[in-house]
This record gives structure tokens, sequence and C-alpha cells, in this order.
């Protein structure tokens, strides 16, 4: 995706899920008087990598670790090796046990943002394999979002495996609002 292109994608998702929030019944957010939007680290174009994709043969069964202390079981799709900022990564990429072969995958990650200005258990990517994509896959952190243990109580959500913890900072997709005072 070219540069304005990818921008105008993102400002759309982020204009949409701020809408979701502010209106949806089921949302986590819609009694929140006054609630404008989130906030979002400004689009990077350098935080959309195209990672090598080494597939597991056999997904494995796994079960991750949830905020509200029960598990919730994944198969783990494949390993994503890539470059951030500077430093080699690799990340564990989930499939739900109902679509094994994706094409949707789940990626929990935290990094070194994760408690200061990012929600502290970390955050969420959700990329999709491109029809025919075998050996490569996009991951665009400026997509990066919260869960909603984030926003509210009550909420189980997956935290991610000690193996998805990125040393470099990741000043894409959605941060904690900005503190005031001293």
């Amino acid at each position: 995706m070219a540069g304005r292109e990818a921008l105008t994608a993102v400002e759309r998702w982020r204009a949409e899920k701020d809408a979701f929030l502010r209106d949806h019944p089921r949302s986590p957010l819609r009694a929140v008087a006054g609630f404008g939007g989130l906030a979002y680290y400004p689009y990077d174009p350098a935080a959309r990598v195209v990672a090598n994709l080494e597939r597991a043969r056999s997904p494995e069964r796994v079960r991750l670790a949830t905020s509200s202390g029960e598990e919730r079981a994944y198969l783990a799709f494949g390993l994503a090796r890539f470059t951030l900022a500077g430093a080699d990564a690799a990340l564990t990429l989930f499939a739900s046990v109902a679509e094994p072969d994706g094409p949707r995958l789940f990626l929990p990650f935290a990094d070194a943002t994760s408690g200061n200005e990012t929600y502290g258990a970390g955050r969420y990517l959700d990329p999709s394999l491109a029809a025919g994509a075998t050996s490569e896959v996009v991951l665009d952190f400026n997509y990066a979002y919260h869960p909603y243990c984030a926003y509210a109580e009550g909420y189980s959500c997956a935290l991610p495996p000690a193996g998805n913890r990125l040393g470099v900072a990741v000043r894409a997709g959605e941060r904690l609002a900005a503190r005031t005072g001293t």
C-alpha cells in the first residue's frame, strides 16, 4: 500500500473504531461521558513491515493466559521474523481453533512502551494472510490496539506470551491518553 493510501486506510480504521466505541451497545466505553476518541501515535510508514513467515507444519494447540486468570485456546500458527526500529524480532502468530488456516491471525505483543505509553499488558494486531501467501505476512503496527481490558473491568483478555515481547518501543497504533499535571 502506498504512503497516502496507507495513511487514509489507517485514518478510516481509527474513525470507525472510535465511532464503534462511542456508539455501539457492546462497547466498553459507550457510557463514558464526552468520549471523543482514543489516543493514537502519529502514522508511521516504518511501522509496517513484511515479515518472513515460518508456518508451523502442524500447528500446536496452546493456551494463553488471560487477564481474568482463565486460559484461552489458540493454535500456534507460525513465527513472523522481521526487523523493526533497527532490531531483529520474532513473534508467534496465533490462529483460532475454529480457523486453523487463517486467513485472520492474532498477534498479542508487548514492547518497550507497555505500561508507560501503552496498556501495560500489551496490545494486539490482527494480521491477515494475503491470498496464496505462504512465506510472508504484513505486520502493520499502525493498527496495534489495546484489548477491552485497557478500558474497563470485567473483560477477559489474552495476554502476550513471554516470547512475544519486543525490546524496542513500537510508537505506532493506539496509545494511552497523555497524562496531564505535574
